[in-house]
């Protein structure tokens, strides 16, 4: 699981993201039936059934979201409080496919992207998963992109095979929550994965076709770990050559045991300098060729987009001018938080 996420309330869900994709199928739908001369119809009378409040990353934020698990397998990890009140489970199979059936008939067969939620997918059986692709694919011709959330564990326990499998069958992206690439913070934080573990899972999704978007997260090591968390985090990136990158700031909720630990004084949250500087040092450390890089969650101070490593000099000038201008996204309004 990742915490590089846009929360979507139960009410919201109704409000904004399936009107939202309900709009934009119904362009695809008018688009389509200019060009082939034929009518087609999208239907706005039923809404997907969600349990909780449901995560995507912000790029999936014109995607069908499907929930394949609830809560996330591991919920351990110290600063996220995204699935606390779930029991995790895998959703029956028949359950899943009644959902892509009724979204079939609300937006039509012209969704072109799905996005398999909760916290971790890939954790389904794969045989189960090739089903579900193979369904998604029956009920929208149309679609172009599968992707999930998933942890270094889940691709480390799937063979080869089964991953070349599901690349074949459809599943394009998986993005998998890094966090960091120090050890240290990785056990500080309960991640439960090491560095190692997941550079290991990010070559093998190379190896087999999938695509793989890597988070980190800013802030995690204090102000004592800021070099050792941005200098490993960049060397994680560099081993595992990813096709995404993005950096997202750690913000907090006040029931995480991290927020916790605040309010105890046992660990402190970086100020925006702090964050700049960390950020800086992962920038000139990183080597890896191709991987698009973002901080554009709405956790971060800064915005920057570019490519590794082409665009890194650049990316470097924009962080020293937010520092020398104090140009930061303080508010958190503007944030959406």
């Amino acid at each position: 699981m990742t915490d590089a996420s846009s929360v979507l309330s139960e009410k919201s869900l109704l409000s904004l993201q399936q009107e939202a994709l309900l709009a934009y199928n119904r362009a695809v739908c008018r688009r389509t039936a200019k060009q082939s001369g034929k009518g087609c119809k999208v239907s706005r009378g039923i809404f997907m059934r969600y349990e909780g409040d449901v995560y995507r990353p912000p790029s999936e934020a014109r995607s069908l979201i499907i929930q394949v698990t609830i809560g996330c397998s591991h919920n351990q990890c110290t600063f996220c409080h995204m699935y606390a009140d779930k029991q995790f489970r895998i959703r029956k199979k028949e359950e899943i496919m009644q959902d892509l059936d009724e979204c079939r008939e609300m937006y039509g067969p012209w969704v072109q992207r799905v996005f398999f939620a909760d916290g971790d997918a890939l954790i389904v059986p794969t045989d189960t998963l090739l089903e579900l692709l193979q369904y998604v694919h029956r009920n929208f011709p149309a679609v172009e992109r599968i992707t999930s959330y998933g942890t270094a564990k889940d691709v480390l326990r799937k063979s080869e095979e089964e991953l070349r499998a599901l690349s074949e069958a459809g599943l394009q992206m998986i993005y998998l929550g890094a966090e960091s690439g120090d050890d240290a913070v990785l056990r500080a934080i309960c991640k439960g994965e090491t560095a190692a573990e997941i550079i290991a899972a990010g070559q093998k999704l190379k190896r087999c076709g999938l695509k793989t978007s890597v988070t980190l997260i800013s802030g995690l090591g204090g102000r004592k770990g800021i070099e050792a968390h941005a200098v490993r985090s960049a060397e994680l990136i560099n081993a595992m050559n990813p096709e995404y990158a993005s950096i997202l700031t750690l913000h907090l909720t006040e029931n995480s045991p991290m927020a916790q630990e605040i309010a105890r004084g046992e660990r402190e949250l970086l100020v925006p300098d702090e964050i700049v500087l960390e950020t800086e040092l992962f920038l000139k450390h990183i080597d890896s060729p191709g991987t698009v890089f973002r901080t554009n969650h709405a956790s971060n101070y800064v915005v920057l987009a570019g490519t590794f490593n082409e665009d890194i000099p650049r990316l470097l000038r924009q962080l020293e001018e937010a520092k020398e201008k104090q140009r930061y996204r303080l508010e958190a309004w503007r944030r959406r938080l």
